[in-house]
């Protein structure tokens, strides 16, 4: 069976996970390549049909059997690392049934700072904070901030109304994340999405060709 490339995104409530999802999808699309989104969340789908109405329903960037939204029922770290089986079921189902398929996203479900993903469900690890909880996140440390491959900060339009200084979160995740890239962004306003975008492109899909590209030139 065809192993199709997974980004696993985790990071607290509201630090921005559904809504990075919404606007890398339209830029990876813009690229040729195709993706589903696997939502995982505790109790309810809520933000697996928000992601579905906004990028299947009215924008027709995927198609809606594509947004997969699954209630764990359970702590948000079960479900992607300690017992991924029900995401890794999902996943099956789609390398078998959508083989062309550039890239599965799945989101945790919202939880703290010492969320990572099981290496058997996520290639790649992209973990998100929000400025909101002040410039002190990146130096609190923690396996998320720490150990994934991309740290994302996020609403850095709040910086000056939180009292959150840029400059010593940039320099406290340097510190932190050693040679471990982060980005900063605002996904509100579609600002360093590109950025996160091409460390997707470069880092999981190993700057590839999209595979509708690949079967087009094999056509003509």
């Amino acid at each position: 069976m065809v192993h199709i490339p997974r980004v696993g995104i985790g990071g607290p409530v509201g630090s921005g996970k559904s809504m990075l999802i919404e606007r890398l999808v339209p830029t990876l699309a813009q690229n040729g390549y195709s993706v589903s989104i696997i939502s995982n969340d505790v109790i309810s789908k809520e933000d697996a049909d928000r992601m579905r109405d906004n990028l299947a329903t009215k924008r027709g960037l995927l198609p809606e059997n594509l947004v997969i939204g699954l209630a764990t029922g359970g702590c948000p770290h079960t479900a992607v690392r300690e017992d991924p089986s029900m995401n890794l079921s999902v996943i099956e189902e789609m390398e078998a049934e959508h083989p062309d398929l550039d890239l599965i996203i799945i989101e945790s479900g919202g939880d703290n700072i010492t969320t990572t993903f099981s290496p058997i469900l996520a290639d790649y690890f992209i973990y998100i904070i929000d400025v909101a909880g002040g410039d002190k996140y990146p130096r609190k440390g923690g396996l998320g901030i720490e150990s994934c491959d991309l740290l994302v900060i996020n609403k850095i339009d709040l910086a000056g109304l939180v009292g959150a200084d840029l400059k010593v979160m940039e320099k406290d995740a340097s510190r932190i994340r050693r040679d471990r890239p982060f980005e900063f962004i605002n996904c509100r306003a579609n600002e360093g999405i590109t950025k996160v975008a091409k460390h997707i492109i470069h880092d999981v899909l190993l700057d590839a060709r999209p595979k509708s590209e690949i079967r087009q030139r094999a056509r003509s």
